[in-house]
């Protein structure tokens, strides 16, 4: 830890840079408005850690810093040699979901069952509100057809993790939280292609099952891998419902080669070996990995949850980064209005879907948890599936922005809220 007064000289440092940075950038003196916007980010990222209070966007602040690179200097992020980085996306993205696996169970889909009002009420709003607002935007501000369809994607797409640490902040429904993001993202194989489809069909092609496929090999099976290894890292004598639990799981990866047999010309020795590839990837390589842990970490828990934790929050850096670099000519285009249609997008999201949780007399924690978890979609899984589609420098502009943006002011929120008790814990603790 940096002492206070280190940390305010970044906040100084950072202040002059950014002064000099809109001076350079008001007189046309561009030679030095890169690395001064660079710094800026940089000096307030390391700042706002001496704060309680702002510690939480300086991660958003280094991803800006990022992206101001990628912007100013595009062919650093673009490839070396004959090696393409966005080729890097969904390897990343595939290493982030194990990662969110990893730290779950079979056990959070089960709050469908404690908590059916919350859950059925949190999906709909989740799968309704923000492709409808995602289109209406997009339409509002008259967006090529490949800009306006990453709009949508971002709407059709499941929340993420970071909406489970932002309803920890915010002291809302935790448990509601994580169940939300596992069972959106267990459904977004069928729901994300089936509202891309409608919403986006006439403003880009729609492959549904190339997409459906996708989803499962960029989210569905990596987080089965990280399921697995969270099994395997408590020992391998397994109960009944442990070996239950890991048949259910590998049958995931064979729906996955199915639905590629079924929607393909592919013979059945191709079957075959799709799925023998699949489940040595996703299923023996995580029960080496829990062995290669238990030896080298001695099943230290704490220190695979900082080092996921950390490898998140890079593959998520490394990818807004890259697609930024990609889609530099577009966003100098409509940069300013694609911030303000995303930031419209996710400020109606955690509004409504807030409001429609009140209309149902649900309690202050579990309108916080839902107005979180619609609000707050995975930006990572939308830039993969821009990827898959061959347009990550048009349709993934907009997940590369809404990321940030929904961190910024997903923070914003939880800590406003983190200041107001709701009545049901002031009774628990009373």
């Amino acid at each position: 830890m940096l002492g206070k007064r280190v940390y305010n000289g970044f906040l100084v440092v950072a202040g002059i840079a950014l002064a000099a940075f809109l001076f350079c950038y008001f007189t046309g003196c561009t030679a030095f408005a890169g690395p001064l916007q660079v710094a800026a980010f940089v000096g307030f990222a390391i700042g706002v850690r001496g704060s309680e209070r702002l510690k939480g966007f300086s991660y958003s602040l280094m991803i800006l810093s990022a992206v101001s690179i990628s912007m100013y200097y595009p062919e650093l992020f673009l490839k070396a040699g004959s090696f393409e980085f966005k080729q890097l996306i969904v390897p990343l993205l595939q290493l982030i979901m194990f990662g969110m696996g990893s730290q779950m169970s079979l056990n959070d889909f089960a709050g469908v069952i404690k908590m059916p009002k919350g859950v059925i009420a949190g999906v709909i709003c989740q799968f309704t509100i923000m492709p409808v607002i995602g289109i209406s935007v997009a339409t509002f501000f008259g967006f090529p057809p490949e800009i306006a369809a990453g709009i949508v994607l971002v709407g059709s797409s499941p929340s993420g993790m970071a909406s489970n640490v932002m309803s920890f902040i915010a002291k809302a429904n935790l448990a509601l939280s994580v169940t939300l993001t596992a069972f959106a993202t267990l459904l977004s194989p069928l729901m994300t292609p089936f509202l891309m489809k409608i919403f986006a069909g006439e403003l880009v092609e729609i492959n549904f099952w190339q997409m459906m496929i996708g989803i499962f090999n960029m989210v569905i099976l990596p987080i089965c891998a990280g399921l697995i290894f969270n099994l395997f890292s408590r020992g391998f004598r397994l109960k009944r419902t442990e070996l239950a639990q890991l048949l259910l799981l590998v049958a995931m990866i064979f729906v996955k080669s199915m639905i590629s047999f079924l929607t393909s010309e592919l013979a059945v020795a191709s079957l075959a070996v799709s799925f023998l590839i699949d489940f040595l990837i996703f299923a023996v390589l995580p029960v080496l990995a829990t062995v290669l842990f238990n030896f080298f970490a001695k099943g230290d828990r704490k220190l695979l949850e900082n080092l996921l934790s950390f490898l998140s929050m890079f593959g998520i850096a490394v990818i807004i980064t890259i697609i930024t670099a990609a889609g530099r000519d577009s966003l100098l285009d409509v940069g300013l209005l694609l911030i303000v249609a995303c930031f419209i997008h996710n400020a109606l999201g955690y509004t409504l879907g807030y409001s429609v949780s009140k209309l149902l007399r649900m309690s202050e924690q579990d309108c916080r948890t839902i107005a979180l978890e619609v609000g707050m979609q995975n930006g990572g899984l939308a830039s993969g599936l821009a990827l898959e589609m061959g347009k990550v420098a048009t349709v993934g502009l907009a997940p590369a922005i809404f990321g940030p943006l929904m961190n910024i002011t997903g923070s914003s929120l939880a800590t406003w809220w983190r200041d107001r008790i709701p009545n049901q814990l002031k009774t628990t603790k009373h």
